[in-house]
């Protein structure tokens, strides 16, 4: 989503990054193992598999976790996921994306669709509000990792499209076919990425005041919370103004 920072910020004081971590190894897992399983167990062959290994390296996943993932493809005992995006409306008019993994198509759908209903969404058909998003690669840099037209000239050599430089860091993104390669030569520019991922990027956003926010974290929070969902992406921006009344409130 946008405001992806005070996003994270805003969740990290809430006290819900023990609970983010877990899911989000769990998620990683899913990953690579789908994506082992998919193709050729060896990233270097596996375009889609080294990107997901290198994301949960980038998330200080451990290497013992990695390898289970992997081998769980190979040894044939990975269950079957089967990838489904929704896509609706949040609070406040929030276009919303909800990328899943599952093996009961039926379970998540039913889940998804009641958790919008109880927030006072709706659950739209496929490619209802993904129009207003453009599918991209996303390579995450700490501001250390130089100034910003150092960081652009080597996001533009490795073939970025853009960068957004601010106080939380470096946001470079590509075209969604050319992360794997784009990703590898900054890492040989600019050594190792923060994240490294595709992501729905909005074309426009919106921002709501503190209730709206509030009532659309609240609807993210739960999508996330469920075992299926992988990433949940909003065109929600949450100002200055709103990120410090949340921040205040705890």
């Amino acid at each position: 989503m946008a405001g992806h920072s005070k996003w994270a910020n805003i969740q990290h004081r809430k006290g819900r990054q023990d609970k983010l971590r877990a899911k989000l190894f769990s998620r990683l897992s899913k990953e690579i193992t789908v994506a082992a399983k998919m193709g050729d167990p060896d990233p270097e062959k596996n375009p889609r598999l080294r990107l997901a290994v290198k994301e949960a390296k980038s998330n200080s996943m451990p290497k013992d976790n990695i390898e289970r993932a992997i081998n769980k493809a190979t040894g044939g005992d990975g269950e079957d996921y089967e990838e489904i995006r929704y896509e609706g409306y949040g609070p406040g008019g929030i276009a919303i994306i909800v990328e899943t993994m599952t093996d009961n198509r039926n379970r998540t759908a039913s889940n998804v669709r009641s958790t919008f209903a109880k927030a006072g969404g709706n659950l739209g058909e496929t490619g209802s509000v993904s129009f207003m998003f453009d599918r991209k690669g996303e390579v995450v840099y700490p501001a250390a990792a130089g100034d910003e037209d150092t960081v652009m000239m080597a996001a533009l050599e490795a073939g970025a499209d853009d960068v957004e430089t601010s106080e939380d860091g470096h946001f470079i993104y590509c075209a969604d076919s050319d992360l794997a390669s784009v990703s590898d030569a900054l890492e040989t520019d600019l050594g190792e990425a923060e994240s490294t991922k595709l992501i729905w990027k909005p074309q426009t956003t919106t921002e709501l005041d503190l209730e709206g926010v509030q009532k659309v974290m609240r609807l993210m929070e739960t999508l996330e919370d469920d075992d299926d969902v992988q990433r949940v992406t909003a065109n929600l921006e949450v100002s200055d103004e709103v990120a410090a009344k949340l921040e205040a409130a705890g």
